[in-house]
């Protein structure tokens, strides 16, 4: 098992990603730290990574109401790298579709 989970897809990461174009979202494994997430991204993608943010997300209850009863939940906890590369590189997300 590697250490990227997989890349962020969503509006607010596309937004940072369209300002700053040198910078991406990862879910990575919560016990991965900065060294291992940077050395990880530069092996798979093939750039030079310049900086590695982290940051830890608790899961969230969640309760839904249906004709049984109550249905109570859990969504996962996760942990978020947000990887800076060397100006003027880019990652491809799509290319390993």
């Amino acid at each position: 098992m590697g250490i990227i989970i997989r890349p962020i897809f969503t509006e607010k990461q596309s937004a940072v990603t369209e300002k700053f174009d040198n910078r991406y979202g990862f879910i990575v494994v919560p016990s991965a730290n900065k060294i291992e997430i940077k050395n990880a991204i530069e092996e798979l993608y093939d750039v030079h990574v310049e900086r590695v943010n982290t940051m830890r997300y608790n899961g969230k209850r969640k309760k839904r109401y249906t004709k049984s009863g109550v249905v109570e939940g859990r969504t996962p906890s996760y942990k978020k790298a947000i990887v800076t590369l060397r100006e003027g590189e880019k990652i491809d997300l799509f290319s390993n579709i």
